[in-house]
């Protein structure tokens, strides 16, 4: 097993930096802020939080659902967004 912060060795899914942000009428809200992970290969990740901490946004992010302003999304050798 591996902890958080090594690298997932040839990641079946890897995102990293991805940057999502919604601008509204008093300004610019900053959902997500360069969020990076690996899942490996017969790893499980969970996605815990608050109500409003970002993870529907995450997750539509990565399915491109919601448009992202950075970062990158790669399914093993496949870049998913850029």
């Amino acid at each position: 097993m591996r902890t958080i912060d090594e690298p997932a060795r040839d990641p079946l899914l890897r995102v990293d930096g991805l940057v999502v942000e919604y601008a509204t009428g008093s300004g610019t809200v900053h959902a997500l802020s360069g969020a990076t992970f690996d899942v490996g290969r017969g790893e499980t990740l969970g996605i815990v939080g608050e109500s409003g901490s970002g993870k529907s946004t995450l997750l539509r992010a990565m399915l491109r659902l919601t448009p992202h302003g950075g970062g990158s999304v790669r399914h093993g050798d496949t870049v998913l967004t850029t």
